[in-house]
């Protein structure tokens, strides 16, 4: 399966958040930028935000399952 491009995003954090996003990455097994990357796309979910370039409302739970 072809990956797409992705592309770098730098910002600055409180040191408690990164924390906590370090500690909930490391329960989801997942590393630091694909945790934000999901909660990204939950809360584009949530509050109906198109991703352009994706199936708008077909996105995988943490699960792995596809919700329509």
């Amino acid at each position: 399966m072809a990956t797409a491009k992705t592309t770098t995003l730098t910002f600055r954090i409180e040191p408690e958040l990164k924390e906590a996003l370090r500690t909930a990455a490391e329960r989801e097994h997942r590393s630091i930028a694909n945790m934000v990357e999901l909660l990204i796309r939950d809360y584009c979910m949530q509050k109906e935000i198109a991703i352009s370039g994706k199936d708008t409302w077909k996105t995988k739970t943490r699960t792995g399952h596809q919700e329509n």
